[in-house]
């Protein structure tokens, strides 16, 4: 492992092309990499250079498998995105034997390499405990064993300071909310024994200082959310451990909150009660200014929903607010009762129709310019 401690603290080129010289003295292949990137010269080689990189590190394995999709900036990884290649991929077994024989403490010392599940767990883990991968930008999870790779992954996350990682996805596909999921082996994961507890339990948030966008999905995955500098939050499903939809951690810098929630798995739609929460919002979410509810489907009428709304704190600190068009026409419409209308007289209210898809595409019911 190289040390990363002498790491440029600027963009400044001068400083890059130094830190590349005491690379290349240190026989470390990433000099040259850093050298052509800098150089703006002919990026073949400069893709040449760094797949020489990644033989050297061990990361040519990672990259073959395929599930792994990485890029490089001055030496480093700066956006990576993981999806499990197709099941039985050739040599996938070979491989995790080989990253658990050379680096069972960084990466799982615990996992069974007889049990295929847990081989997603290792992949993410092999990449995220690199010290290469301290420099990330962007990062996208998107787990099939998830009652596995969820805490290994997270656990990998934390265990090195993330300086630069601005945007991060995480979370499990579903079509319908807390339905039974299947391992890659076809083993069932039923999301409801993480109810409570959740399938993250490493506190990770200290760790990416840099976050601003975070995009979840899934059900149960962290127990909160608790992070000083995010300003966009978009979730999909009840990615608090507790099951609450509307406070998923003290988010103080929060500025947009995007929620999709359908109908679960049982046919129940969102409770209108989940509504109450928001009278606790305004000490969560303090800055909070756009709050788009245009795929939620509660399950309760509209006019029910706004009148929740008009007596939320939260409320006077929206600028934006969408809300879901119900698929059955109500009488009035999707205006506020005119004893409400004064109450969102200072935000646009968006009202999205299916096809729309929620956010701005949404028409506008009443209150500001859309």
């Amino acid at each position: 492992m190289f040390d990363v401690t002498d790491v440029p603290e600027t963009e400044d080129a001068a400083a890059w092309l130094a830190y590349a010289e005491r690379l290349t003295a240190a026989g470390d292949p990433r000099g040259k990499a850093i050298r052509l990137e800098c150089g703006g010269g002919d990026r073949d080689r400069w893709a040449e250079a760094y797949g020489e990189v990644e033989r050297h590190l061990g990361l040519d394995g990672l990259r073959a498998e395929g599930s792994w999709r990485f890029s490089w900036s001055r030496g480093f990884l700066d956006e990576a995105s993981f999806r499990l290649a197709p099941d039985g991929r050739p040599g996938r077994r070979e491989l995790v034997e080989g990253i658990l024989t050379a680096h069972p403490m960084d990466v799982a010392a615990d996992a069974a390499v007889d049990d295929p599940e847990q081989w997603e767990g290792v992949l993410i883990a092999a990449l995220l405990a690199h010290a290469v991968s301290a420099r990330l930008r962007t990062l996208d999870l998107r787990l099939t064993d998830y009652h596995h790779s969820a805490e290994r992954a997270a656990a990998a996350l934390a265990g090195q300071p993330r300086p630069r990682l601005e945007r991060f996805s995480f979370g499990h596909g579903f079509e319908y909310l807390f339905e039974d999921g299947r391992g890659s082996a076809g083993s069932r994961i039923e999301p409801m024994e993480y109810h409570g507890e959740g399938l993250v339990r490493t506190d990770l948030w200290d760790a990416l200082p840099a976050l601003r966008t975070l995009e979840l999905e899934g059900a149960f995955l962290f127990p909160s959310v608790d992070h000083e500098g995010l300003t966009r939050l978009r979730t999909r499903g009840a990615v608090v451990a507790d099951g609450s939809v509307f406070l998923p951690g003290r988010l103080p810098a929060l500025v947009s909150l995007e929620l999709e929630l359908e109908s679960d798995v049982f046919g129940v739609a969102c409770s209108a009660d989940q509504l109450d929460d928001l009278a606790d919002a305004a000490q969560w979410y303090p800055e909070l200014r756009n709050l788009d509810l245009g795929k939620v489907e509660f399950d309760a009428a509209l006019s029910e929903v706004l009148a929740a709304l008009a007596d939320s704190p939260l409320l006077p600190q929206l600028e934006t607010l969408t809300l879901r068009e119900p698929e059955t026409p109500e009488e009035g419409g999707t205006e506020p009762p005119a004893a409400l209308a004064p109450k969102f007289a200072h935000l646009a209210l968006r009202v999205a129709t299916a096809a729309s898809g929620g956010g701005d595409r949404g028409r506008t019911a009443t209150g500001g310019p859309a």
